[in-house]
């Protein structure tokens, strides 16, 4: 005969066991209602960058290089002389010479690209300073919000979405006979819709622009929204 013998813990382990509580499901919550508001503020766009380019060829590529270097510097000077923090700023930007090839996959020759942008909120200096570069071709126009002009935009629409979410809660406990609500989670969102392309079609008419002409811009609006998303409980 075999005789098994139990731990002396074990009643008290089973006791402990069977004493533990069960696992509670929380309540599911009640009178919650779900909504948005979305409130959109139109501005003005208030920073302009026109971008300008001179391109050249030649067999060699340091004679190109050279050129264009001449044709940069100037352009800068002439630029720089009416540049002003926020007004306008001037910067360069892509420079580059690379092979031309032939038909027989051989270099015919050299290509090279030098580009300035000039770039601020006064409109008007920039596109005559623009105008006043004519060995240097315009191949883009950009109106922009800047950061300060996109933040107060946001928010004005921010504080005027919650204020429609507010008013939307208030109106639905009362719509269902509450005397009010609490807040149960809030999101807030914010969108600057792409810019329209209006500037591209403007940049296509300075082209043909006469020399120390200024270049025509007009600034255009851009919408930025801000969306109030969430739900509320209604006491």
């Amino acid at each position: 005969m075999r005789l098994s013998i139990l731990p002396t813990c074990a009643p008290l382990v089973l006791a402990l066991i069977c004493a533990s509580p069960r696992a509670q499901t929380p309540p599911v919550p009640e009178n919650v209602v779900h909504l948005e508001a979305v409130a959109v503020v139109d501005v003005l766009q208030d920073v302009l960058a026109i971008q300008l380019a001179v391109t050249r060829e030649g067999v060699d590529p340091v004679q190109v290089q050279a050129q264009l270097k001449a044709v940069l510097d100037q352009a800068l000077a002439e630029a720089r002389r009416s540049a002003e923090p926020g007004a306008m700023e001037v910067r360069t930007g892509q420079f580059a010479v690379g092979p031309r090839h032939g038909r027989d996959g051989r270099i015919a020759g050299w290509q090279g690209t030098a580009e300035l942008v000039l770039e601020g909120k006064d409109p008007a200096r920039i596109g005559q300073v623009a105008g006043r570069l004519p060995q240097m071709s315009l191949t883009g126009v950009q109106f922009r919000l800047s950061r300060e002009a996109r933040e107060q935009a946001e928010r004005d629409a921010q504080a005027q979405a919650v204020a429609r979410y507010r008013s939307k809660a208030a109106e639905l406990a009362k719509g269902f006979g509450f005397g009010g609500y609490t807040l149960r989670e809030v999101t807030v969102q914010r969108q600057e819709p792409g810019l329209p392309p209006r500037p591209r079609a403007m940049a296509m008419e300075a082209r043909s622009a006469s020399a120390d002409a200024p270049v025509p811009v007009e600034a255009g609006r851009t919408a930025v929204q801000v969306t109030v998303s969430g739900s509320v409980q209604l006491r």
